[in-house]
């Protein structure tokens, strides 16, 4: 995600010691006011003429492959793609899935799909950051491009690249690479933190409404969508964390519902070709179309090892086409850019906004014995809570198991804030059984050596960064010259910064987008995995987190599979990460010894008022399964109803691992006074 620009030396504090001169609150009062009025100019239609015109004349058209095939890797997945759609048919469709919880196997299945393209790429995203996973997806697409694949690649502006120049030289490379941005605000593709706070000023509801959704779409025959961005830590590249994500491969006739998705968001007036954005139109005018975006791998070893793979086709068949299973009954439940205009709800009755949402709550609103659910941030909207609390009176309530993150795992401490306010409500109202992942997870599909990690930096000329480069990332950084930013994260023990989905920029990002300090040091994940089980008949992997921005501000999309066999896969695959080893399991707190009936009331009305929520004392804390004589190791969560919970379950704390320090104030904070933010985590 863009770094936002240093603050100006005029307007910094002294560290609050002194009062700021009048005249230095002069000048940032001017800088202010400045900002607002650029924020405001726009280009006239002459302008943005004159940009399309100068980066559509540098546009390349030469084609390197003559070939009807543009030259394409032959593909076994492509073969299986084309023969599942040749035994479809209208009464009885085929498709074949597979789930993508490896994270390095979901980026070179990417990069073998895109060199498997013939006729065209249509690529979704939410975040693509310029960093080595994405930029080798980039080096691909242009590539892809050259040899006469067409390529349209759509972003979200939130955390679109990190640089306009990027901007500038994709919309002038070549004729058949395509970048348009959805909902831009302020005319730009991209906001640094300074036009992120003028746009929540000016534009707050048009800030908030984001594309989500996830997809890649190879010649309409194979796709690939669920959680992952582009950037490194969704593919375990990160250096200090990394997200446990899943994504699932699709080939067979639903692959066409899920590209006519593609193009009506890129025919949607909301999507802007970026030419015309005013940052990028003003930095074609000043200083022309700048040259094909690449910057060298600051770990070549690794990318070139990954790259191994790519035309191996042994390779590609045990990694992706023998494991693909067959499906029955695959729908693609997505969200229209219509989700953003209200005002056209009424005239379009058949796509209403929401759609994602209310297939996905009809869904667990029908089950009968199990929902298991991974979301990475436990917020519920109001119909939401509504419906669990229903479910949870029946009769015969099915059961509800949670996977989520702990607050020692999440990027996204305040979305953690407000979901501990209600656990007991979740447990006690809704009968969750939630299950909070680990920062240090025993046994998850992680393989250090593929994170390259353990691979040194090579001093390549070609390839790696210079020798200065490199030794400055290799260095501590100077205290004295350090951003704020880079001292927070130093603090956390991370030298990169992780591109959440939850960690916007906003004035809050230093504490609500970066994991918190832990008491050890390591390699740590997160969830960011969104799926769902219902008695194991129907799965669901999508980029839905079951939240409030989901339901109402996210245009989202999942894959339903009404299917036994692979409902039961994904299941395993979710309560992988619920393990005793993997994951802390919520449960009740020991009653108090003194009046315990008087602490109960008032836990349950501090919890109930929508602020001043001060009650120290929490109904729920968290458990950790201890191995011992009666006790055995085993892989099966444990439930925090049982009757004999405590007997192998120790308490460790309300959030363990974390090295609170003035930590727990903010939670304490956000807790009591941050509810109303809750529809926009």
């Amino acid at each position: 995600m863009p770094r936002s620009s240093p603050e100006p030396r005029a307007c910094r504090s002294s560290g609050g010691r002194e009062p700021m001169p009048e005249h230095l609150l002069g000048r940032c009062l001017t800088g202010l006011l400045a900002l607002l009025l650029a924020s405001c100019a726009s280009l006239s239609p002459q302008q943005r003429s004159h940009a399309e015109h100068i980066a559509q004349a540098a546009r390349s058209t030469q084609v390197d492959c003559t070939r009807s095939d543009a030259c394409a890797l032959a593909s076994p997945v492509l073969q299986l793609a084309q023969a599942t759609l040749a035994a479809s048919t209208p009464q009885a469709p085929q498709h074949r899935a597979l789930i993508l919880d490896d994270a390095p196997n979901s980026l070179l299945l990417r990069v073998h799909l895109i060199r498997s393209a013939q006729h065209s790429i249509d690529l979704q995203t939410y975040i693509f950051d310029e960093d080595d996973a994405a930029q080798l997806i980039l080096d691909e697409l242009q590539a892809a491009a050259f040899r006469g694949v067409k390529v349209r690649v759509l972003v979200d502006q939130l955390a679109a690249l990190r640089k306009v120049q990027t901007f500038a030289a994709l919309a002038s490379l070549h004729a058949n690479l395509e970048l348009r941005v959805y909902n831009p605000v302020l005319d730009r593709a991209r906001l640094s933190l300074p036009m992120y706070a003028v746009a929540a000023a000016c534009c707050w509801r048009q800030l908030n409404q984001r594309m989500h959704n996830k997809l890649l779409v190879v010649d309409d025959q194979v796709s690939i969508t669920g959680g992952r961005n582009y950037q490194n830590d969704y593919y375990d590249w990160g250096e200090d964390y990394n997200f446990r994500d899943r994504d699932i491969m699709v080939v067979g006739p639903v692959v066409r519902d899920m590209a006519t998705n593609f193009d009506a968001f890129w025919q949607s007036p909301r999507s802007v070709a970026v030419a015309h954005l005013g940052d990028v139109a003003r930095y074609l005018q000043q200083h022309g179309p700048p040259p094909a975006p690449h910057h060298p791998f600051h770990n070549p070893k690794r990318v070139r090892a990954l790259l191994a793979n790519v035309d191996d086709g042994d390779v590609v068949q045990a990694r992706f086409v023998a494991p693909a299973m067959p499906v029955q009954h695959v729908s693609f439940v997505a969200d229209l850019p219509v989700k953003h205009r209200k005002d056209l709800l009424q005239a379009n009755a058949d796509t209403p906004a929401g759609f994602a949402s209310q297939n996905l709550m009809q869904l667990i609103a029908d089950a009968q014995h199990d929902v298991l659910l991974q979301t990475p941030y436990l917020v519920l909207s109001k119909p939401a809570q509504h419906l669990f609390r229903s479910l949870h009176r029946q009769a015969s309530p099915p059961r509800v198991q949670i996977s989520t993150n702990s607050l020692a795992a999440t990027d996204a401490f305040l979305a953690y804030a407000v979901s501990y306010k209600y656990k007991r409500r979740y447990l006690r109202d809704f009968g969750f059984q939630i299950h909070e992942f680990k920062p240090f997870p025993a046994d998850a599909p992680f393989e250090l050596g593929q994170t390259g990690a353990d691979l040194q930096l090579q001093d390549e000329p070609a390839q790696a960064m210079d020798a200065n480069a490199t030794e400055d990332a290799q260095a501590p950084a100077d205290p004295g010259n350090s951003t704020l930013r880079e001292r927070r994260l130093a603090k956390r023990g991370l030298r990169s910064d992780p591109v959440s989905e939850a960690g916007r920029r906003s004035p809050f990002s230093s504490s609500g987008g970066l994991p918190v300090r832990l008491k050890r040091a390591g390699l740590r994940m997160g969830l960011h995995a969104k799926s769902m089980v219902i008695d194991d008949r129907i799965g669901v992997v999508g980029t839905h987190n079951f939240d409030p921005r989901g339901d109402t501000w996210n245009t989202e999309n999942a894959v339903v599979i009404d299917d036994p066999h692979f409902a039961q896969a994904l299941a395993a695959s979710i309560q992988r990460d619920m393990q005793p080893a993997n994951a802390w399991t919520i449960g009740r707190r020991d009653s108090s010894p003194i009046l315990p009936g008087v602490e109960h009331t008032l836990a349950r009305i501090s919890e109930r008022m929508p602020i001043f929520d001060l009650w120290p004392i929490k109904y729920a804390t968290s458990y950790d399964y201890t191995p011992g004589p009666g006790c055995p190791i085993t892989d099966q969560p444990p439930s925090p109803f049982a009757a004999d919970f405590r007997r192998c379950n120790r308490p460790v704390g309300d959030f363990p691992d974390v090295d609170l320090g003035l930590k727990w104030l903010g939670v304490r904070v956000f807790t009591a006074f941050g509810t109303g933010l809750s529809p926009i985590l």
